[in-house]
């Protein structure tokens, strides 16, 4: 789904915060990527954890939403590596396997939020806020 050099500040203003979506459900990344047009941060968006890792390489977003079930791995397994490469975004995981293992495994790994899928732009817009600057 990325294309390195894809940059999304490059279309739309300079000055607005970044977010990366990795999540390989299309369908999540639009509604998302719209949720957080109307909350005035750009987004793009990988399908994979490699294709997120390259984005990373050359941004640094405010906030990272990462899927669990990803082709090339399990999210919450790579919580944190982001966390420690990344220690300037906030990282928010976002899966269907919503169970407390997964948040607390989740948690102890160092994500900052944990949303189940399906999700509402509620819960979106309130973790964007608590989570501030964004």
């Amino acid at each position: 789904m990325f294309k390195p050099g894809s940059n999304p500040s490059e279309n739309e203003g300079q000055n607005k915060p970044q977010a990366l979506i990795i999540d390989d459900e299309a369908d999540i990344c639009y509604l998302l990527k719209g949720i957080l047009r109307q909350k005035n941060v750009n987004a793009a968006y990988a399908g994979s954890l490699a294709e997120g890792e390259e984005f990373l390489r050359h941004n640094h977003p405010a906030i990272i939403f990462l899927d669990n079930h990803l082709p090339d791995g399990f999210g919450i397994e790579h919580i944190r590596h982001f966390k420690e490469a990344y220690p300037s975004s906030k990282l928010v995981m976002i899966t269907a396997h919503d169970t407390f293992m997964d948040r607390e495994k989740a948690y102890s790994e160092g994500v900052d939020y944990f949303i189940g899928k399906p999700f509402t732009r509620d819960i979106i817009v309130k973790t964007l806020d608590r989570i501030g600057g964004v």
